[in-house]
């Protein structure tokens, strides 16, 4: 993570978690991230493929030039990003990885920037993963930001973040722990752009890498 916003995010989530995977969603307090509320969402899963925003921003929602209050994250992307999209946002609730992506968007006459978002998982009513906490960053932010609509998008690279410490070198050799099993604090970067994992599941998942 490079952007303010989104490290901000991350600690308030790891800090709240402690020694679980992921935070409750009632514990979330706006209070608390006030500051950075403009630039941050709530998503839900409805189902697999999805993943509609409950609460966005307003300065997200402007820096897009649309609500996207009820709009389904996968369908905000073309079918290959969206795709890879839906297996990490698989991981993300399986494994209560957390995500973090570099998305590009332009308006096809000139003007193009870039995002940093990042994605958090959260335990909803149930004892598993149906909420998620993000931020969407500009990585550059040009005086237009907000004043232009940004309706083409794409992905540019992606990596996950593991809570339960895995090392990258460690991934293709043994069977992940489940995520609501004891977890360490410390998270180690294991993806980087366009590797794609695939999680086969029953019992322990065991995590593959394609390149």
């Amino acid at each position: 993570m490079k952007e303010a916003v989104s490290q901000s995010l991350f600690n308030y989530w790891n800090d709240l978690r402690g020694d679980r995977p992921a935070p409750k969603r009632f514990e979330i307090e706006p209070s608390a991230i006030a500051h950075h509320l403009p630039d941050t969402f709530i998503l839900e899963r409805a189902d697999y493929a999805t993943l509609p925003f409950r609460l966005a921003g307003t300065r997200i929602s402007e820096a897009f030039g649309m609500e996207l209050r009820g709009k389904n994250l996968l369908g905000l992307f073309n079918e290959r990003d969206s795709e890879i999209l839906q297996r990490q946002m698989s991981l993300i609730t399986s494994q209560a990885a957390v995500g973090v992506f570099e998305i590009s968007a332009h308006d096809g006459k000139g003007h193009a920037t870039a995002f940093e978002v990042t994605i958090l998982p959260l335990v909803h009513t149930r004892d598993v993963v149906e909420r998620y906490l993000g931020s969407v960053a500009p990585i550059d932010r040009p005086q237009w930001l907000g004043l232009v609509p940004l309706p083409h998008r794409s992905l540019v690279r992606h990596k996950l973040i593991w809570p339960n410490g895995t090392a990258a070198s460690e991934i293709e050799a043994i069977d992940r722990q489940t995520p609501f099993y004891p977890t360490v604090r410390e998270a180690r970067i294991v993806k980087s752009a366009r590797r794609q994992f695939r999680v086969y599941e029953g019992g322990l998942s065991r995590v593959h890498t394609e390149r």
